[in-house]
């Protein structure tokens, strides 16, 4: 099954957040509690991790880039040869924990 990782609405009130740090490429594995990627407002540091095992497939956003909450930053399937959906297509959303700090 494919995944997508949004933006999600770590701080109330913020509605853009930057990228800070990838832990992780295309082809990266993650197991529940990894550290997939790290956020910023302009307060707060937001550490995003799997909530379920996966393979991060694509990365939507490079780091330093300002993205708005709910926004696609990277899909993700359970293995490694699923085909990837064609354009912006539906996916599931990702089971995450973030703490933000």
């Amino acid at each position: 099954m494919i995944y997508q990782l949004s933006v999600p609405a770590a701080v109330p009130g913020v509605e853009e957040i930057r990228i800070l740090e990838w832990h992780g490429g295309a082809g990266s594995t993650f197991a529940p509690g990894d550290l997939i990627v790290e956020l910023e407002t302009h307060k707060a540091v937001v550490e995003v991790r799997a909530g379920q095992a996966g393979v991060l497939r694509e990365i939507k956003a490079e780091p330093g880039d300002w993205c708005a909450v709910g926004l696609r930053l990277a899909l993700f399937s359970d293995s490694a040869d699923e085909p990837l959906p064609e354009g912006d297509a539906t996916a599931t959303d990702i089971l995450v924990d973030f703490e933000v700090t």
